[in-house]
C-alpha cells in the first residue's frame, strides 16, 4: 500500500457535493487547517472517485477495510490513529477522506498543490484498485434540487460567489414554501420590474418558474443586491450573509 507523510488537510464536513470542497487557492485564513502525520493513498476507477467526491453514501466494506487503522493525524506534538482515513485519486482528481467513525466520506479534503504532484507521480504506474461494489450503487440516485444545485449552476463560480447563490436559493426556497402570491409577486417585481403589467396576471406558480429560472444560471451583481434585500430582516440568513463578507481567502 502507498503512503503519503506531512499532508495538510482542510476538512469539509457533510458535503455531498464536489465542488463546494474547495481546492487549495479557495482555502481560508479562518479555516481549520490540519496535519496528517501519515495517510494511505488509494488509486480507484474514476466512477468509485465520482461517488466518493459527490455523494455522502456507504463506501465499500473492502476499502474501508484496507484503510483501517492506517492514518494518523499530528496534534499538538501527538499522533492519534484515525479509524478510516485515506486519500483517493482516479489519477485525475485528488482527495482526502475521513469517514469520522461511520462509513461515509463525512469529511472531505483537497490537498495542496506540491502534494498533488506528489500524488500524480506515485500513482502513475500503479493500477487502479478494484473494489467489489454494486454498480447500482455507483450510479447513485442523487438528485439535485434547490438546496443542492447541480454543478452546471455554480461551474465558474468562487467559494464565496457560490456560498452567496446557496444562501439566496436557501431563502427562496422559503419564500417558495410561504405560497403567498403577493409577496412572491413583490420580489419578483424586484428582480424584473420589466415584468410588472405581465406579473398581474400570473399565478403563483408560474411567478415562481419564471423567478427560479431567470436567477438559477450565474452570479452577478444583480444577484448579490437581490440575495441581500431579500434576506432582510432574517437573523438566520443575516449572520451567514456578515459571514461571507467578512472572510478573506488565504
Amino acid at each position: 500500500m502507498l503512503f503519503l507523510h506531512d499532508v495538510w488537510v482542510n476538512w469539509f464536513e457533510g458535503e455531498e457535493n464536489g465542488y463546494n470542497v474547495c481546492h487549495f487557492h479557495e482555502w481560508r485564513k479562518e479555516d481549520s487547517v490540519e496535519l496528517l502525520d501519515q495517510v494511505p493513498l488509494l488509486r480507484v476507477s474514476p466512477v468509485l472517485f465520482h461517488y466518493i467526491e459527490n455523494d455522502l453514501s456507504e463506501l465499500p466494506a473492502e476499502l474501508l477495510n484496507d484503510v483501517r487503522q492506517k492514518a494518523y493525524i499530528r496534534k499538538n506534538h501527538e499522533r492519534t490513529q484515525l479509524d478510516h482515513c485515506f486519500v483517493v485519486t482516479d489519477g485525475i482528481g485528488i482527495l482526502a477522506v475521513d469517514t469520522a467513525g461511520y462509513s461515509i466520506p463525512v469529511r472531505k479534503s483537497r490537498l495542496i498543490p506540491r502534494q498533488e504532484q506528489l500524488v500524480y507521480e506515485m500513482v502513475k504506474d500503479v493500477e487502479a484498485q478494484e473494489y467489489e461494489f454494486s454498480q447500482e450503487k455507483l450510479k447513485s440516485s442523487k438528485e439535485y434540487h434547490i438546496l443542492s444545485l447541480s454543478p452546471e449552476h455554480v461551474r465558474g463560480l468562487t467559494r464565496k460567489e457560490r456560498q452567496l447563490k446557496q444562501l439566496l436559493f436557501m431563502a427562496l426556497d422559503q419564500l417558495k414554501g410561504l405560497k403567498n402570491r403577493a409577496e412572491i409577486a413583490y420580489w419578483y417585481t424586484e428582480w424584473n420590474p420589466y415584468m410588472y403589467e405581465q406579473i398581474k396576471r400570473m399565478t403563483f406558480e408560474e411567478i415562481w418558474d419564471m423567478l427560479f429560472n431567470e436567477t438559477i444560471d450565474g452570479w452577478s451583481g444583480k444577484h448579490r443586491d437581490f440575495c441581500e434585500n431579500l434576506i432582510k430582516g432574517q437573523p438566520f440568513f443575516e449572520k451567514l450573509w456578515e459571514i461571507e463578507n467578512e472572510s478573506k481567502v488565504n
